[in-house]
């Protein structure tokens, strides 16, 4: 390094740690969280995008349209660093502030994005080594959004710098009424020196000795054994599934520690009436801890996208919606979803149906949003991004999805008082393990390819809880997300437990405990194999939850192929009666069989159990189930713990959503996801349908169009 940057370096480094000692000693601004007077419908909006002919008078028709359709919010600033800090400390705000004001004029309220995740060109020039470093060493390149080290004290002092000028620029906004942290964050693969160097240091703390990790790690296997910290092997190569598990969690602690660092950045300098919040990219992601990143946030947020045309059927996006709600037990915002077609290409152009996009807009209320942005107003005219279309298209005039948009907005003026702040109570939950769902990719139960050949798995973890949920969304089931770092089960009668392979000692003692006090859990196989360094129990399977599964077993095995159940025990037809991938030799002991596999070495032990244990019943899959039979599996479990009635009566393509809206009242969402009309009987008290403005008695008779919804709220 010349003397000129290591200079620089210096100085940027002294900086950092006195301003970090500022801010230790600056108060956090709290959020004054005003109740909101209805939903939030709007854009992510780029001005700065427009070709540059048309970005001087575009801006008053864009805002016009806005208005004209009914936008009430607008999330802007996230993207372009470059335009804020065009030089090294020279900061611009007079191309955000033009539209801010217009925004501001027309009652437009506005989210502004910390534009940290794609760093400007000056940047990677003076400083290239603030990129992301891949495992290999492979050599990182400037040119793709989110590939820093976010750990980078060069990259913090910057991004520091940047947030404080942006915040405190916008405090007095009172049109600015949040901020929006980076975006779709993650670890970004890195493992500069300066992450390894943290991992180390987080195992000091964690183990205390390296006698202490080698006893955790097992790393007497192929004398990888750490004497001396210094010793420490990257992760590069690892072969130490314990190494691997817990380079996971220093991936996702890496991720906290950067959004609560921003979220704390903001709040030191925000507005009173201005939330934090950060777009989670989908969610359930490997190097993400979504419910701790959650703490550090007012309100979280989620992108979500999802199929169109003859593919929206609604799951997606109430799968989406009840992660979300479930992180803090609150409403949540929609940063992003679908406004025309998506993809990085043009080979996935499917635009919604008429009526699609309105329909979206209810399915997310439904789960509790009170926000629902479409990425975005307009569609861009050159990137990676061509095809991923907004509200407008490249011609930039209204269209079908316009007007739908505008149909929708106005409909939410009237309506959204009573839909905003939908308070949802679930007596179901499925719990989520990040750890299991990284543990299990390092030794997969499925292979794509011959044996050795380290082929991808067919299905995984992930699968597991999305055919769960899927069950349970299908059954007309409202489901919350539990978590291992805060396992509460006490408001739910059903605990769904896919394949738990990772936990600790307590928790599954928890699980047991819920069990024998009067809750019913439905768990599956893989669950309480290795405990919280990824190390296989050495007791007898399934290790602490023996007594509450009522059965053990010694052996597993991988199916070659599916296999059928005997006798069709849940009745779901022989083509749908089969299990595949895995099967667990079970020996019941208290528990018992409710269904055998039908073959004649496997049929000595039964793939699906139950027990009753104190109060309670553990339902226990030895093997993978069909989604039919799974779904059937489900319903048994619930009409067990009596959670099933007219909302099971349904026609298969409406869905209904519950909630109490802040008058106490309570709703009833109906929604269908096909292109037929349906037609069935509503059961609860009479109310009125909002929309509509309807009375509806109970018992009565609603239809509903294609795609289309009722919100029926009692009286």
């Amino acid at each position: 390094m010349s003397d000129s940057k290591t200079l620089r370096a210096a100085t940027i480094l002294t900086t950092l740690f006195a301003t970090t000692a500022l801010a230790q000693t600056t108060k956090p601004q709290p959020y004054n969280a005003v109740p909101w007077e209805n939903v939030l419908y709007g854009v992510a909006y780029y001005n700065e995008y427009m070709p540059a002919d048309l970005q001087p008078g575009r801006l008053d028709k864009d805002v016009a349209l806005m208005k004209q359709a009914g936008i009430s919010v607008v999330r802007m600033g996230e993207s372009t660093w470059s335009l804020w800090e065009p030089e090294d400390g020279r900061f611009e705000y007079a191309w955000m502030d033009r539209v801010v004001d217009a925004m501001t004029k027309a009652g437009i309220k506005v989210i502004m994005g910390t534009p940290t995740y794609s760093i400007p060109t000056w940047l990677y020039h003076e400083h290239p080594e603030v990129l992301a470093e891949q495992l290999g060493g492979a050599k990182p390149f400037y040119g793709m959004r989110q590939n820093m080290d976010t750990d980078s004290p060069v990259y913090r002092f910057y991004s520091e710098r940047l947030i404080r000028n942006l915040v405190e620029h916008y405090k007095n906004n009172p049109n600015v009424i949040g901020w929006q942290i980076d975006n779709e964050t993650s670890s970004y693969g890195a493992a500069n020196r300066d992450v390894f160097i943290g991992f180390v240091n987080h195992l000091k703390q964690k183990f205390g000795t390296t006698d202490n990790l080698n006893k955790a790690w097992f790393l007497n296997y192929w004398g990888e054994d750490v004497n001396s910290w210094e010793d420490m092997p990257t992760r590069d190569s690892a072969s130490s599934t314990s190494y691997k598990l817990e380079w996971s969690r220093w991936s996702q602690m890496r991720v906290t520690n950067f959004l609560d660092w921003q979220a704390k950045l903001v709040r030191e300098n925000r507005g009173p009436h201005q939330f934090v919040t950060t777009d989670f990219g989908g969610g359930m992601k490997s190097e993400v801890n979504e419910f701790e990143v959650a703490k550090a946030l007012d309100i979280p947020a989620m992108n979500n996208y999802h199929g169109m045309q003859d593919h929206m059927d609604g799951e997606s996006e109430a799968e989406a919606g009840d992660y979300t709600r479930s992180l803090k037990h609150s409403n949540y915002l929609i940063t992003e979803t679908n406004a025309q077609t998506t993809d990085w290409t043009s080979a996935y152009q499917y635009p919604p149906y008429d009526g699609q996009l309105r329909l979206d807009v209810y399915t997310h209320l439904s789960s509790g949003a009170n926000m629902v942005e479409y990425w975005h107003w307009a569609s861009i005219h050159a990137g990676q991004e061509t095809y991923w279309k907004g509200v407008l298209s490249h011609d930039l005039e209204p269209n079908r999805a316009y007007a739908e948009v505008s149909k929708t907005a106005h409909e939410l003026q009237k309506i959204g008082p009573h839909l905003v702040d939908l308070n949802i109570k679930n007596k179901v939950a499925i719990l989520w393990s990040v750890d299991s769902l990284n543990a299990i990719s390092f030794m997969p139960f499925t292979s794509n390819g011959p044996q050795w050949a380290f082929a991808p798995p067919i299905v995984g973890y992930g699968n597991l809880v999305h055919q769960m949920h899927r069950a349970l969304y299908d059954l007309n089931i409202g489901t919350d997300f539990v978590f291992p770092e805060n396992p509460d089960f006490s408001q739910y009668k059903v605990l769904i437990v896919p394949a738990l392979y990772i936990s600790d000692d307590a928790l599954l003692q928890k699980i047991s405990d819920f069990v024998k006090n009067g809750g019913h859990v439905l768990m599956t196989f893989k669950s309480g194999f290795a405990n919280e360094n990824s190390a296989v129990r050495w007791v007898r399977a399934p290790g602490p939850l023996r007594e509450a599964a009522g059965f053990s077993y010694q052996e597993f095995s991988n199916l070659e192929k599916p296999l059928a159940l005997k006798d069709d025990p849940y009745h779901v037809g022989a083509d749908q009666s089969k299990v595949s991938y895995w099967a667990e030799f079970l020996m019941p002991e208290h528990a018992k069989a409710l269904a055998y596999y039908d073959h004649p070495f496997f049929g000595k032990w039964p793939a699906i159990t139950e027990n009753n244990y104190g109060n309670g019943t553990l339902t226990y899959e030895g093997t993978y189930l069909s989604d039919t039979l799974q779904k059937a599996v489900v319903e048994q479990v619930l009409k067990e713990a009596n959670l099933t009635g007219p909302d099971q009566q349904l026609p298969a393509p409406v869905h209904v959503k519950h909630g109490v809206n802040r008058e106490g009242k309570q709703l009833h969402y109906y929604l269908n996801y096909s292109s037929n009309e349906q037609t069935f009987t509503y059961p609860y008290k009479a109310g009125t349908e909002l929309l509509t403005g309807n009375a509806i008695t109970s018992s009565g008779k609603i239809t509903l169009q294609p795609w289309d919804v009722a919100i029926v709220e009692e009286k």
